[in-house]
């Protein structure tokens, strides 16, 4: 499913450009596991900032960075437990925080996982091809990131109407910027620009939606994570109920194919906008939850392994980011018994993290969770990257009041509801899983045969995917001793 034939030229010319610019390159295990990583790149990291443009910082592609800007290593998952006074539920909410990634966003992670195994066998070749980003935002913005750290030229993708924090940031980092038509739901439009591309022999597609890359990096790395801070919180009694993730590319759903291998019992759920809702009603339009594309079904999503669809209002999603955002906003939740020490961290959800912490709160009412359940989902970034979205609402709605916050609060997330939600059957699965021929079998060049296959022959897609972690690990280890410089450090 991952294409790991050699390339012997591209493979030379990719070592010599990682002699000539100092690139070793991680594994997968030792993003999962950071211990892993030799000492002298620890020591190295000491006097690298968590955020600088360093290809140190590629062994930063993990959850598990020390949450500091520069100095810090690597300790236990980043995550935060939020409390029922919060979220109105009895089940415990974990979200694993995106933030500290050298990105500000798990995507950089993703992103890796496409690139790096194209790099390393040399199919990928740094000295002639153009890696290409199509992206609702965060993927091109890591994929451009890797790119630059890993020697190669990228082409950022993206819709226009994306929060101008995107494009400030990518104007520092990405060798080329196409703006496409759009927002967040103009996902075809972004397609439409790469099969432009395509037919450019120096532009090498890194297509998140279809990348087995990008599966191959959440089920090893960030399953594995939520599973550890599950471990790491619960207390005697707890269970792991579930897990809930937007489906944008569906590569974090991936990690939620490892939590059930982990945990027999737990439900796996997808969230999108309920302004769109393909997923639950073959449906479409336009939202405002930056961070998931839709109007399709990811080629990458395991749709025979998801138990549920959940579709959540972009209204709420926006008084919400408010609501954590402004001081009043905070110094309500204060008041109604939410514990400073979580207010203070609500900076840390960016819209589609607040989109997943709803999935969340409306699963654990649905199936009538206990004090005893855990639901899990991510932060994929931060408040950091929609400050232009929350002047925008202040210039629509006014100046904050606690009246507002207490309305937003009451309506958006207690007030959450059982409705726009289906529990899915054998049926609906393959529904959804249908939903894929129209977009990769009609439009992207996919074949009836390799659709099917994902369906009826697990063994040798899914699991398949789920193996080659460890070969790409082998090629990364050879690349880096062809290299020479991890043993000369």
């Amino acid at each position: 499913m991952i294409d790991l034939t050699i390339n012997e030229a591209g493979l030379r010319h990719n070592i010599e450009t990682a002699r000539e610019k100092n690139i070793i390159i991680p594994t997968i295990k030792q993003m999962k596991d950071p211990t892993l990583i030799p000492e002298a790149i620890k020591a190295k990291l000491r006097n690298v900032g968590l955020w600088d443009v360093n290809p140190l910082n590629l062994f930063r592609i993990t959850w598990k960075n020390e949450p500091v800007e520069k100095g810090g290593l690597f300790g236990s998952p980043n995550y935060i437990v939020l409390p029922s006074e919060l979220t109105g539920v009895k089940a415990k909410i974990v979200m694993l925080c995106g933030k500290y990634f050298p990105t500000g966003c798990h995507k950089v992670g993703a992103s890796f996982g496409c690139l790096a195994p194209a790099l390393v066998t040399g199919q990928f070749d740094s000295t002639y091809h153009k890696a290409v980003w199509p992206s609702t935002g965060n993927y091109c913005r890591g994929g451009a990131f890797n790119s630059k750290l890993l020697g190669c030229y990228s082409i950022a993708i993206l819709p226009e109407g994306m929060s101008r924090e995107r494009f400030d940031w990518l104007k520092t980092i990405a060798s080329e910027i196409i703006a496409t038509p759009g927002t967040e739901s103009n996902v075809k439009e972004i397609f439409d620009k790469t099969h432009e591309l395509s037919v450019m022999p120096e532009c090498w597609i890194l297509n998140q939606f279809e990348q087995m890359g990008n599966y191959m990096w959440h089920y090893s790395v960030t399953g594995n994570a939520l599973a550890e801070a599950f471990e790491e919180m619960k207390a005697p009694g707890d269970r792991l109920a579930g897990a809930a993730f937007t489906s944008g590319s569906a590569g974090t759903m991936a990690s939620g194919d490892r939590l059930k291998e982990l945990y027999p019992g737990a439900k796996l759920a997808v969230g999108e906008a309920l302004q769109c809702p393909t997923l639950l009603n073959n449906g479409f339009g336009s939202h405002r939850i930056e961070g998931i594309g839709d109007k399709h079904v990811p080629w990458i999503h395991n749709v025979k392994n998801t138990d549920m669809v959940i579709d959540i209002d972009d209204e709420d999603s926006q008084k919400v980011l408010r609501l954590f955002n402004e001081p009043v906003g905070r110094e309500y939740l204060k008041s109604v018994g939410v514990a400073p020490e979580i207010v203070d961290k609500l900076g840390l959800f960016g819209i589609s993290g607040i989109a997943n912490m709803l999935c969340a709160i409306k699963m654990a009412k649905y199936y009538e969770l206990t004090e005893h359940d855990v639901l899990v989902s991510v932060m994929t970034d931060s408040a950091d990257m929609y400050g232009s979205r929350v002047k925008e609402l202040q210039e629509e709605d006014g100046e904050y009041t606690t009246l507002m916050a207490a309305v937003d609060f009451a309506s958006h997330i207690l007030g959450e509801k059982t409705d726009n939600m289906l529990e899915l059957t054998y049926l609906d699965r393959k529904r959804v899983h249908n939903l894929k021929y129209y977009t990769w079998v009609e439009q992207q060049g996919k074949t009836s045969e390799e659709l099917n296959a994902l369906w009826y022959d697990t063994e040798n897609t899914w699991d398949a995917v789920k193996r080659e972690a460890d070969k790409v690990d082998e090629l990364i280890e050879a690349f880096n001793e062809e290299t020479g410089l991890l043993k000369n450090l």
